[in-house]
């Protein structure tokens, strides 16, 4: 549920601050953003502006050094670290560049890691996983190990991996980015359905000027600041 002013996400007065050695490296810098809930936003920049760090700051994968971040009207740089994990095992699927698949475990048991922290049975666990791979079109793929599969079946995969849980909020970093054209306008695909169809919010960071066109929104990022444009 979003908060009262439509935002899922509300990023205020964000700082994040690094230290190397006796050097302070401002890798954010005041920064603002606020996403309604159900929106595709696309997140570009060159590299080291920001943008991964960003995206882990809304995983709830690192803090702020000064500022908030609130999503679905938590704040969840407040949390501890073990309400933090139970959090974000609720609220955020992730999906990655390079899958970050099991190679010992099939496509199913791949999806149905995240609901090995849940309170599922087996049956519940099975009937989600079964759920989540008819979504992204591999039910008859449950058994191959990802060695036997393409890199769109892997990313796939990784999806259903993503959304079994029915997450609040789908963070992608660099989807496409291991992919060749063909995959990559499946899996973009298969994003804008979750999106259009599904209501998922869907924050995607990514190099790619084809995939951002997919989005509703487009920021950029520059030396961790943000800069608004209109998608295609």
């Amino acid at each position: 549920m979003a908060g009262t002013n439509g935002n899922l996400v509300e990023v205020i007065g964000v700082d994040k601050l690094f230290h190397r050695g006796s050097e302070d490296i401002h890798v954010l810098g005041g920064l603002c953003l606020e996403i309604p809930e159900g929106e595709f936003l696309a997140l570009m920049g060159p590299s080291g502006s920001g943008k991964s760090t960003l995206l882990n700051l809304l995983a709830g994968l690192d803090r702020p050094t000064e500022g908030s971040v609130i999503i679905d009207g938590e704040r969840i740089d407040r949390l501890s670290e073990r309400r933090l994990a139970a959090w974000r095992a609720r609220h955020v699927g992730l999906v990655f560049q390079f899958y970050n698949l099991m190679p010992t475990l099939n496509a199913e048991r791949n999806v149905e890691l995240p609901l090995l922290l849940t309170h599922l049975s087996r049956a519940e666990r099975k009937q989600h996983v079964d759920i989540a791979l008819s979504v992204v079109g591999l039910n008859n793929r449950k058994g191959h190990y990802p060695r036997q599969l393409s890199g769109g079946e892997q990313q796939r995969v990784g999806i259903a991996r993503a959304i079994v849980t029915d997450p609040t909020l789908l963070l992608c970093d660099e989807p496409t980015g291991d992919l060749d054209r063909k995959s990559s306008d499946e899996i973009l695909d298969l994003l804008q359905a979750l999106n259009q169809e599904q209501g998922k919010t869907i924050v995607m960071v990514t190099h790619d000027s084809d995939a951002a066109d997919r989005a509703s929104r487009v920021v950029h990022m520059n030396k961790g600041k943000l800069s608004t444009e209109a998608a295609a």
